[in-house]
């Protein structure tokens, strides 16, 4: 039995989930209220304690064991919630190795030094007075003593050795404190001193809330950075960090939505005023890690940067990263010869403010909070602020600048994923560039590639259709046991991937996704192959074996273990996974029928009057089983 199954069958997923949503037992299972979308009328959260999973049947429409639980709702990774639900359970996690126990311990020593640091400049801050001026500048920035302390916020004495020493005679070493970032060292003269002098501090988290390092803003005028960061370490990677997200976290979750802002004081400011779902890059721009950390916990992104020239080139660069980085959900789409093509668009909804002239976040939320909200509520849609921004101050009569602007708005119009407002978008460009509209559609780009791996033209061996049965009898196996036998084939050859999801698409299904997967540790394995596929610096089997969390690789042995009826050919392989995935799908329809069922009998007997939901969605899935239903009738076609 591995940890993961271990920790399944000591904790009962109601009890987890009952810590945060109010359950009401119906029949077998329980329903309540998704904790991860607004509603107060429709009970549509469903657990269910036979399966150890749950599934929203409502808004969100997704479900999964009790690690996807976890992951979803602090906006952790598998590994995050690994450690938690084994610490939970009282498993024991196999051993690590020597060095990885070593690299850990000596992190951990670092994270109690950051911690005494930020401890060390918030006493300078608040008893001492040369941290006066510093606490007399933040209360002239509108800050409360509240919350100065609840951000930590301190004072680096202006002294070249001052932490030095005090840590020193802690028993903390000077390169451990070079490592940490604290200290700097000449490279002329090989001096080291305190990194941190005369400056307010702010202590830098992860989103658990572990010190990772400082960003620090000078006092003295004259001091040259305005703003200086912990240099890279073990610990800190500015490109990796959203500042105060470990505060932001829940409020994001609560709200569905994240407010990009970019300085410290601005997070901070609007965190006091009741802005908790705001966090900040940092002053550097926005990256694709920072986003993939957001885009757990909400797909509405907010970006609220400076109005100034600097400002705007960090907006369209932070537009341009979230475009690439967020997720793209794939539909079929029939093109002039009535051949069908798959297109993804931005499953993300993406708005950018638009800030009065020399103000910043802060200044707007201190003189009126209202002001600042109904900024908010006026952000406008990602290609609405691009469209405006790329043309405002130019020649439109100009042809290179209008062929300039539609380049690069029109990728961003197909991104919608709603067709209606594609139409007005596309419109509304034409009528800018003023240009005939039917000129945007015959010059757009080609569409977004689907993530479905690396087009490939099929070996000679697969372009016959394939003779030989079905390895396994899908028929008979749970959906547990098709998950892994789906995984276990695909780990072997990932380059069937094309081949099956050009099947699902002929079919009229969606591609494989790692959300076919209801285990927490097989969807970071799939999303991890999807990515390798992806990719051409190295094979996909490597990609994942690079990639995966320590905590994974006795899920990623098993694998690659021999299977009991010897290794598949290509057509063997691509036949197998298709009836396999088909099946899966299939088991999860026609349970998910029988679930809203019961839960319809239920309604009925207490004479509830939202049964029109449960109704829709039986419909829905009943044209999907029959989708399903004749896919697996279909031959699998390999080339």
């Amino acid at each position: 039995m591995t940890a993961v199954d271990e920790i399944k069958a000591r904790l009962d997923i109601v009890d987890l989930v009952s810590e945060s949503v109010k359950l009401r037992r119906s029949g077998k299972s329980y329903t309540g209220f998704c904790p991860f979308h607004p509603n107060t009328r429709t009970p549509a959260f469903v657990v269910f304690p036979d399966s150890g999973t749950w599934r929203c049947f409502g808004q969100c429409n997704e479900g999964g064991d009790i690690f996807k639980y976890v992951m979803k709702k602090e906006g952790w990774d598998f590994s995050q919630a690994l450690e938690f639900l084994a610490q939970r359970a009282g498993v024991t996690l196999e051993a690590r190795t020597p060095e990885r126990e070593a690299a850990d311990e000596q992190n951990d020593r670092l994270r109690d030094l950051l911690e005494q640091t930020a401890a060390f400049f918030s006493h300078h801050l608040l008893h001492s007075d040369a941290g006066r001026p510093a606490l007399d500048y933040l209360h002239k920035r509108g800050l409360t003593d509240e919350t100065i302390q609840t951000f930590g916020l301190g004072y680096a004495p202006a002294s070249w050795d001052a932490a030095r020493q005090h840590f020193m005679a802690l028993g903390f070493s000077q390169a451990e404190m070079l490592q940490a970032g604290l200290l700097s060292e000449s490279p002329d003269t090989g001096r080291v001193y305190d990194r941190f002098r005369n400056r307010v501090t702010f202590p830098i988290r992860d989103s658990r809330g572990r010190m990772t390092g400082f960003g620090a803003r000078i006092l003295d005028p004259n001091d040259i950075p305005k703003f200086l960061n912990s240099p890279q370490t073990p610990l800190f990677d500015k490109g990796s960090l959203l500042y105060a997200l470990d505060l932001a976290r829940k409020d994001i979750r609560v709200k569905d939505q994240a407010v990009i802002v970019e300085g410290y004081l601005d997070v901070i400011a609007l965190h006091q005023a009741g802005f908790r779902n705001t966090v900040s890059p940092m002053g550097t721009a926005l990256s694709e890690a920072q986003l993939h950390l957001l885009k757990r916990l909400t797909r509405r992104i907010v970006l609220a940067l400076d109005a100034d020239a600097a400002g705007e080139k960090a907006t369209l660069r932070g537009l341009e990263i979230a475009r690439q980085a967020l997720d793209h959900e794939t539909e079929l789409v029939f093109d002039a010869r009535g051949l069908i093509r798959q297109e993804a668009r931005l499953s993300a909804d993406v708005r950018v403010t638009r800030l009065p002239p020399g103000m910043d976040p802060d200044e707007v939320v201190l003189r009126n909070p209202a002001e600042w909200q109904a900024i908010l509520d006026a952000a406008q849609p990602i290609v609405v602020h691009v469209m405006d921004t790329l043309a405002a101050g130019r020649d439109l009569d100009d042809a290179k600048v209008k062929s300039e602007i539609a380049a690069q708005v029109l990728p961003l119009v197909e991104d919608v994923p709603d067709m209606v407002e594609r139409e007005a978008y596309r419109q509304r460009l034409a009528r800018l560039l003023r240009v005939d509209e039917r000129s945007l559609l015959g010059g757009r780009p080609a569409p977004r590639p689907a993530p479905a791996g690396r087009r490939r033209k099929p070996s000679p061996t697969q372009s016959a259709r394939p003779q030989t049965p079905v390895l396994l009898p899908t028929s008979a196996l749970r959906a547990q046991e098709l998950e892994h036998h789906i995984l276990r084939l695909l780990m072997r050859q990932p380059d069937t991937l094309f081949l099956l999801n050009r099947h699902l698409h002929a079919s009229k299904l969606p591609p494989l996704a790692p959300e076919d997967f209801e285990r927490g540790d097989f969807q970071t394995l799939s999303r991890l192959l999807l990515q390798g596929v992806e990719q051409d610096q190295m094979d996909a089997h490597h990609y994942v074996r690079e990639h995966a969390p320590e905590s994974l690789a006795e899920t990623l042995e098993e694998m690659f273990r021999p299977l009991p009826f010897g290794e598949p050919t290509a057509e063997e392989c691509l036949e197998d996974l298709a009836r396999s995935l088909l099946s899966l799908r299939l088991v999860r329809i026609n349970a998910a029928i029988d679930q809203i069922q019961l839960m319809q009998r239920d309604l009925e007997e207490q004479g509830d009057d939202s049964l029109r939901t449960y109704y829709a969605i039986v419909v829905q899935y009943h044209r999907t089983r029959q989708l399903l239903d004749s896919a697996l009738q279909k031959p699998i076609q390999p080339d």
